[in-house]
């Protein structure tokens, strides 16, 4: 879904799920912290708790499951799981290449979370020296209603000296959606959850990862830093498996035990990297990564074409990847052979 022109005067950003992979490196933490009083997490419930604000999130999770505790003894009982985690959160893809070219290029940016501002200046470690690119950040704690709600936006864009309908939102969450087109801002949609898709038809774009971000259909300065047609990334690692053969170079490629760890949710489209296969050696690849949205529970969906290996590959030999460059978004999950 491409957004039509439009002028954007300054960005806001969300920051769980859309700078920082926070959702997957905190992603045990609930499971180990009801599983010592006897309870097993509900999916669904989490799906929908996902941009929440942190109390009333917490809330629904103590009434939800009949825990023993007050919102303050379960906040600071949970609070050293999370803080542990989040030093394990990575920037996810195309996040640190963006806001680095819009802050180089004069465009204002804003950090707006639903998170409490003690939680973000945590979590801001692990942006470096680009979290200085922010000259305005907001926890939920800061206004008067969390997203849904507009007001963190609206405060936001007030603080960058920007009415609010030239300013450009990208979140992960429904509810930070939801809360941008309140405001009046522009959205873009970066959904964390992929099964969740069709929810966001209310943004004005819906991308899988922030690789696929072209400012300029924002009216914003365009990207320059792509070599002979693609980008290069930083890497990403995997360990999988070799799977089903569709050609003499084509294959199926099935999880190994590293690669949910390695690989955020939101990546999809065609890299190229090095491939490394125990019996046959190294070879140039070329790898699609999509999902398969018709599937319940939604299923990530692999290809691999070798560039340099003749040699006849094995199903369920190990694999190894790394992945350098990206090319371009997947046209259609149907196609990917082509």
């Amino acid at each position: 879904m491409e957004a039509a022109t439009a002028q954007v005067l300054a960005v806001i950003f969300d920051l769980d799920g859309t700078l920082l992979d926070t959702e997957k490196a905190t992603r045990d933490v609930l499971n180990e912290f009801l599983a010592a009083y006897g309870k097993v997490p509900d999916k669904e419930k989490e799906e929908r708790r996902l941009g929440q604000m942190y109390r009333e999130s917490t809330t629904g999770i103590i009434g939800d499951y009949g825990l023993p505790l007050t919102v303050e003894e379960y906040a600071e009982a949970i609070y050293p799981l999370y803080l542990k985690r989040w030093q394990k959160a990575k920037p996810l893809p195309g996040v640190k290449r963006l806001v680095k070219h819009l802050h180089r290029n004069g465009v204002p940016l804003a950090l707006a979370s639903n998170s409490v501002r003690r939680n973000i200046d945590h979590k801001l470690l692990k942006l470096e020296d680009w979290k200085d690119c922010f000259s305005v950040i907001l926890g939920g704690d800061q206004v008067p209603h969390g997203k849904p709600s507009p007001d963190i936006f609206l405060e936001a864009a007030k603080r960058l000296g920007v009415n609010p309908s030239s300013c450009l939102v990208i979140e992960d969450s429904l509810v930070g959606v939801q809360g941008a087109r309140a405001s009046g801002a522009k959205v873009v949609a970066v959904p964390s959850l992929q099964s969740q898709r069709q929810r966001y038809s209310i943004a004005d774009a819906i991308l899988y990862s922030l690789l696929d971000f072209n400012p300029e259909s924002w009216g914003l300065p365009p990207f320059e830093d792509r070599i002979q047609g693609a980008l290069p990334i930083e890497p990403l690692f995997l360990n999988a498996q070799i799977g089903d053969a569709i050609s003499n170079s084509l294959h199926m490629v099935t999880a190994g035990d590293c690669t949910d760890e390695s690989i955020p949710d939101q990546i999809s489209g065609i890299f190229f990297g090095w491939a490394e296969l125990e019996a046959h050696g190294v070879s140039r690849a070329m790898v699609s990564i999509g999902w398969d949205l018709s599937l319940r529970p939604v299923e990530r969906v692999t290809h691999i074409y070798f560039l340099d290996s003749c040699c006849k590959v094995t199903p369920e030999e190990p694999l190894k990847l790394l992945l350098i460059g990206y090319i371009r978004k997947l046209q259609s999950m149907v196609t990917t052979l082509s």
